[in-house]
């Protein structure tokens, strides 16, 4: 009976919290739905699609997925270290966390100029201005996400600190959201066309 009481508590209570939740699935259907249309206008103009998809360097999306799953990894040790109530190795592997979201905006910093150095703008066809729209929506969730995680490693840092276990772990949610739209995005608009 107690086993029962705690799942449906684990529904109703999940790490982060329910609205968090609901802000993850949103931004996962909202993610969805324009790769859904990408692919339909994909199957429009495949030609263009295609020549448009070989443009990119998919050695730089291979990485940022590198960078971003790597940060993913330290994000759950992290939460595993202060759940032992190791709170400094915690504030390290956050670090860590943000090190490599940071590396991830620099190397996409770089393809963006690359991108916009030979005039490959939003505007400059169908593929790229859903390339554009998907990946700056990205970025502004993963400079979002550096930005709580900034305030939890600073919160956690205080002596006497109110950041509490569930606050990291709503950090850790929105982190991980992160990782899994850029699962999506990585497939379809660098590998799929």
């Amino acid at each position: 009976m107690n086993t029962k009481a705690i799942d449906i508590k684990n529904i109703y209570y999940p790490p982060g919290g329910i609205l968090m939740w609901i802000i993850i699935f949103l931004e996962l259907f909202t993610f969805g739905m324009a790769l859904i249309a990408m692919v339909y206008y994909g199957k429009q103009e495949a030609s263009v699609f295609h020549d448009s998809r070989m443009l990119l360097n998919s050695t730089y999306g291979t990485i940022n997925t590198i960078l971003l799953l790597t940060s993913g990894f330290f994000m759950v040790v992290s939460v595993q270290e202060l759940k032992t109530n190791n709170k400094k190795k915690s504030q390290n592997y956050l670090l860590l966390t943000m090190l490599f979201g940071f590396l991830f905006l620099i190397l996409k910093t770089i393809e963006y100029n690359a991108k916009l150095t030979i005039g490959i703008g939003i505007g400059f066809n169908t593929f790229f201005t859903f390339y554009w729209m998907l990946t700056l929506f990205h970025v502004i969730h993963v400079i979002v996400g550096l930005i709580i995680l900034g305030s939890i490693y600073l919160g956690l840092k205080k002596e006497k600190s109110n950041t509490t276990i569930e606050d990291v772990e709503a950090s850790a949610a929105f982190w991980h959201m992160c990782d899994l739209i850029w699962l999506l995005l990585f497939p379809i608009i660098y590998l799929l066309f």
